[in-house]
């Protein structure tokens, strides 16, 4: 069965199907010894020959499905050129996974990872509207109004956040901090810490608890598991 050679770079866990397309049309992928560059190509997995900068891409994966609690001073991409330790280097396993998605490296948190280029697809997709939940902890007194505005949307740059889900889940006067509970279904760049700093509020700790319905409570930082079946279909059928 013929598949676009995209997919099924994806698909053996080699990259994400945004950065094969960029492999291709950069000449780093051969079929039966020939540099395709074209990202319409498709090819037979059963019968061609299929290489990525000189290695031969088997074409037989076993797919795995990882969440990680990650700890702060990780960074979620696969080489860093200021040489920061990355989420993979915590997870010892003979196949490649590439993350689903990004924290940035001041973020801890529930993280998948995946070695599934279709799961990733599906899961990135903008369409799944995937419930994220964060704990975050701010700076000062937060105001009801300043809920409202959170739960209703807010300016970051140029774009609107859509509604969110927001609750107190601590006041500390003591220590001048609140801790507020945030869920959205977005995932635009660092937008938790810019929806806070839209109202006003800087963003001491930032923890992502919760992806859809699979939490990290039960896992400590720096350690994984694997997603059980039940698990892995409960966040494709969103």
């Amino acid at each position: 069965m013929e598949e676009r050679l995209q997919k099924f770079l994806a698909n053996q866990g080699v990259c994400s199907r945004r950065k094969a397309e960029e492999y291709i049309t950069s000449g780093k992928v051969k079929v039966n010894g020939i540099t395709v560059t074209e990202l319409g190509s498709k090819i037979n997995p059963e019968k061609d020959i299929i290489e990525f900068e000189g290695k031969t891409i088997s074409n037989t994966v076993n797919h795995v499905y990882i969440l990680l609690n990650k700890p702060i001073g990780y960074v979620t991409t696969l080489k860093d050129q200021f040489g920061r330790n990355a989420v993979t280097d915590l997870i010892k396993i003979k196949e490649k996974v590439l993350p689903v998605g990004r924290l940035d490296m001041y973020t801890s948190g529930a993280l998948l990872l995946s070695n599934d280029g279709d799961f990733i697809y599906k899961i990135t997709h903008p369409k799944h509207e995937i419930n994220k939940t964060y704990q975050v902890t701010i700076k000062g007194k937060i105001m009801p109004d300043e809920i409202e505005k959170l739960k209703n949307g807010v300016g970051i740059g140029d774009y609107i956040t859509k509604p969110a889900e927001v609750r107190i889940m601590k006041i500390d006067e003591e220590k001048d901090i609140s801790r507020i509970e945030i869920i959205i279904h977005e995932g635009k760049n660092r937008q938790i810490r810019r929806m806070c700093e839209s109202i006003g509020r800087k963003v001491l700790a930032l923890h992502r608890s919760k992806i859809g319905d699979i939490s990290v409570k039960d896992l400590k930082l720096g350690t994984w598991r694997y997603l059980n079946k039940k698990e892995i279909e409960s966040l494709l059928n969103k």
